[in-house]
């Protein structure tokens, strides 16, 4: 599936509900199913500067693509990591850093987070496009 394919399927699966209390019940469940993150991953290299809550993010490269691993110890952030990563784990460094994450907007995410969230929401995209940055330097390196 593509990254914008994902975000169809994300968009879809939000307006179903027309209420936001359904839709952060949705959030919290996406957040919920979302695997733990080991317990050793939860350093301070894997925090995310610029969250109110605690967000811890993991990046992994393997075979040319970039797997997010994520956790918060606040259940909408999680939902919110879990999303992030449902669209943008799996996908090469290129992928990540062209992707317009319009989800975002169609869902009405932004305009129903508090301003500490979605300078919180921004703060893991940013990490994600960093980590991306980061891996297609390696990349290009080991091409060199």
């Amino acid at each position: 599936m593509t990254i914008n394919e994902v975000q169809e399927q994300i968009i879809d699966d939000f307006s179903a509900f027309d209420d936001w209390m359904d839709k952060y019940a949705l959030l919290i469940e996406m957040g919920n199913a979302l695997e733990p993150l080991n317990e050793r991953l939860k350093t301070v290299s894997n925090l995310i500067e610029g969250c109110q809550s605690r967000v811890w993010l993991q990046a992994n490269w393997v075979d040319g693509r970039i797997m997010f691993r994520g956790e918060s110890d606040a259940v909408i952030v999680k939902g919110i990591i879990s999303l992030l990563i449902k669209v943008l784990s799996g996908r090469t460094p290129q992928e990540i850093l062209e992707a317009d994450l319009y989800f975002i907007e169609k869902i009405g995410l932004r305009e129903h987070l508090s301003p500490t969230r979605s300078n919180g929401l921004l703060a893991m995209i940013k990490q994600m496009r960093m980590d991306a940055l980061a891996f297609r330097q390696i990349m290009m390196k080991d091409k060199g």
